[in-house]
């Protein structure tokens, strides 16, 4: 660890700033956990049979029972409370960050002079940046990830780390890890003999994932990129105190400007979903360049419709996100032949990844390398116990 501090530690909410932010997190675990499953029990017992008795089958499609489910006023509740409280979970830390914002801005920069860690950040004023990312609050995230409000501005970092931090009841920051400590586990389990000497990130906001893919292989020499100057500035002060060495530079995937073959191991996490599927095919032909042969490229997303056994899962997960959270993309995505898409980035058939793996954040060790190795069945994606991934060797 570092003898800086650590740029979390300088957002301090008030006790009634903390309160409403564990308002907002008890009310999004009643939406989505509680208030969802009344919704799936309307539509079990009514809307479903009443589709059955009209068509002579049960709904195939997502987009089949979001027609059913339109009019209905639990699923107009179920959306407004979602969506509300989805703007609460922002507004809840925005106070106590805007208060700090001096101290915070100069944290960073602090860290980037000292960088007791030795990492770098590079900035780049001229980068091309998305519509997706500029032209849209994804996440209803105000500023989304690129918004500067001043100079060496690191306001929209601040705002995504303590904003998820209310959005999964804190439990993001509590665990033993994530998306990112599940699937580098797997891999080192499951290939032992693989052991990167390079790890590419992409899309890395402020490090979550990044850090805990680190811990697995603190060996490799780390890069990060991302295109909102913001997130990078937060995410380069948090890796400097947390003693994590990294090269943060602010890029568009589509066009990197790494060496052939430099990267062992690329990763993104809840990256594809958020972009075009013109840009996801560009993003694939640049990793598949710039990944060593024998490397790795491994993304944790949503899984396809391909993958889910249950058309309600696709209802409710691109209804939500595509019409109500700003994430236009999120259906299209999910409804690629992934396979294809890596075929035709450069990666050959035989060579590509699909893997669903109990969330070993909060699974016992003993189970979750149980089903590592193959001696238990994982849990289903569709019930939020295990996390999907796909991806491929070079």
């Amino acid at each position: 660890m570092s003898n800086i501090t650590n740029i979390d530690d300088l957002v301090e909410p008030t006790h009634d700033e903390h309160a409403r932010q564990r308002f907002v997190s008890v009310l999004r675990k009643h939406v989505t956990a509680d208030f969802a499953q009344d919704m799936r029990t309307v539509y079990d017992d009514r809307v479903a049979p009443a589709f059955e008795k009209t068509h002579g089958r049960k709904p195939a499609t997502g987009m089949e029972i979001r027609k059913a489910m339109k009019n209905e006023p639990i699923f107009q509740e179920w959306t407004a409370l979602s969506y509300n409280a989805q703007q609460m979970t922002w507004w809840s830390v925005q106070p106590s960050i805007e208060r700090r914002l001096p101290e915070l801005v100069q944290s960073a920069k602090d860290a980037a002079r000292a960088t007791p860690a030795g990492g770098t950040l590079r900035l780049n004023p001229d980068v091309v940046m998305p519509k997706s990312v500029s032209d849209i609050d994804i996440h209803l995230m105000p500023g989304s990830f690129a918004a500067e409000h001043g100079a060496d501005d690191v306001a929209q970092g601040a705002l995504y780390h303590h904003g998820t931090g209310v959005f999964a009841g804190g439990i993001v920051h509590r665990t033993k890890g994530g998306w990112g400590a599940t699937t580098a586990r797997y891999f080192k389990l499951r290939h032992p003999e693989f052991v990167p000497k390079t790890h590419l990130d992409i899309g890395c906001t402020v490090g979550r994932e990044l850090f805990s893919v680190m811990d697995v292989y603190p060996q490799a020499q780390t890069y990060a990129v991302d295109v909102g100057a913001p997130v990078l500035r937060y995410a380069h002060a948090r890796a400097e105190a947390m003693g994590k060495t990294v090269h943060f530079s602010q890029q568009n995937a589509e066009t990197l400007d790494f060496d052939d073959a430099t990267f062992d191991l690329i990763t993104t996490s809840f990256f594809f979903h958020e972009i075009s599927v013109p840009s996801a095919r560009k993003i694939l032909r640049e990793a598949y360049r710039v990944l060593k042969p024998g490397g790795l490229m491994i993304n944790q997303e949503m899984p396809p419709s391909s993958f889910v056994k249950d058309p309600y899962y696709d209802f409710a997960t691109d209804t939500w996100n595509e019409l109500f959270n700003n994430e236009p993309h999120v259906r299209n995505f999910r409804q690629q032949d992934l396979p294809k898409l890596f075929a035709d980035a450069g990666f050959a058939e035989k060579n590509y990844v699909e893997i669903s793996v109990p969330n070993y954040g909060t699974w016992p060790d003993a189970l979750f390398e149980a089903c590592v190795r193959g001696e238990a069945v994982p849990p289903e994606v569709e019930n939020g116990q295990a996390w999907y991934s796909f991806g491929a060797w070079k």
